[in-house]
């Protein structure tokens, strides 16, 4: 069915229930108030089943700098920690923490980026910058103000066995266009055990070979021998098997996205196999064209290395997804007068909520949910 046609459908869209208080606050100085959001009817292309979400209320955002518009522009410089003189903190006392992987000075979990740019940087958790000695994705949600100092960035590893410079910085080319699949994404996000993303990346890069050993032997081969999560993702192989499930998304993307824009559009609720695994919610349907295209592919690509079972998602589940956000823990990381990240725990679920403390702000820019 043409993706055109389909949301050109809706009439009735189903209505999820008022969101938990400290969620989805309504806007800069204002009490806080949770949103109503709705599920509008899906796209489904074989075992992946995609939700959009309008919300009433959308918040201004074209102040806030992508990663790929600030790779594009030259004004967001990623290097290797302690690869540029100056430019790294000191070590934190007692050395570097546990866990931390350390090589001639650069470390495997820590990079360094330098936001030149007048316009505040939003950098999302599962984004991939390639390059530097090793492929690095982005471990949480963040925002970096305007011409920064050097900020230490938390990463994960996404090419075990490669400790070689490739070049000096990161990002060059299709780099920054990527963003890992839901289950590495989450690996990093909610895990963060750089052990458990390389099991993830091993785990995808295996079942993206088998999927291909009996159309491209050749192609499966290669999938099997590089020890990168990007390259895997660049094989002209495995982009036609993923643009099989997102191709009918991106071909219809531009009407698409004009129709959800009228409708107030901010995020996706997505079933893997018929069941809901994530959600991504943003302030504004601006920011969600904006990564509309690298998240649908992160999305097929989750699909492709997934054993197909049959099994369809229902409305009224990507529904209670969105609305239980209620949890046993909340662990809150801020950068005052910039930014907060939450962390919330819940019953069989993990979700993420970064709030611009920038002024005239005061509402989350992003929210992730994932199941566990």
């Amino acid at each position: 069915m043409k993706i055109s046609l389909l949301f050109g459908t809706l009439a009735l869209p189903l209505t999820i229930g008022l969101l938990a208080e400290s969620w989805f606050r309504a806007g800069a100085g204002e009490a806080s108030s949770p949103l109503a959001y709705k599920v509008l009817a899906p796209l489904r292309h074989g075992n992946l089943t995609v939700f959009p979400v309008v919300a009433a209320v959308s918040h201004e955002t074209s102040e806030f700098l992508t990663l790929d518009e600030g790779a594009k522009s030259g004004e967001v410089e990623v290097t290797e920690a302690g690869s540029v003189r100056g430019m790294i903190r000191r070590p934190p006392r007692g050395g570097v923490q546990p866990g931390t992987y350390v090589h001639d000075g650069a470390q495997v979990n820590k990079l360094v980026l330098v936001n030149h740019s007048k316009r505040p940087l939003v950098l999302l958790a599962g984004e991939i910058v390639t390059g530097g000695k090793q492929d690095r994705v982005i471990a949480k949600d963040r925002i970096v103000p305007p011409e920064s100092d050097p900020i230490d960035l938390d990463v994960f590893c996404v090419e075990p066995g490669r400790w070689v410079g490739v070049s000096s910085g990161f990002g060059v080319g299709k780099g920054y266009a990527a963003m890992a699949a839901p289950s590495v994404r989450g690996k990093a996000m909610a895990d963060k055990n750089q052990a458990e993303v390389w099991a993830e990346v091993a785990k995808a890069q295996q079942e993206m070979a088998g999927q291909l050993m009996v159309e491209a032997p050749a192609a499966s081969r290669a999938v099997r021998e590089t020890s990168s999560y990007a390259r895997v993702m660049e094989n002209e192989d495995v982009k036609k098997k993923v643009d099989s499930v997102a191709g009918a998304v991106e071909e219809q993307y531009a009407s698409t996205i004009q129709q959800l824009r009228d409708k107030k559009a901010v995020g996706i609720v997505v079933a893997v196999n018929g069941e809901v695994v994530w959600a991504d919610i943003f302030a504004s349907t601006s920011l969600l064209e904006k990564y509309w295209p690298k998240l649908v592919r992160s999305y097929a690509t989750e699909s492709v290395v997934t054993r197909a079972k049959g099994a369809q998602a229902s409305e009224s589940a990507a529904q209670e997804f969105l609305e239980h956000l209620h949890g046993r823990h909340e662990t809150v990381d801020s950068e005052p007068g910039v930014y907060r990240h939450t962390e919330v725990t819940g019953d069989g679920f993990k979700a993420f909520e970064l709030t611009s403390l920038l002024p005239k702000t005061g509402f989350a820019l992003h929210i992730a949910k994932m199941t566990e």
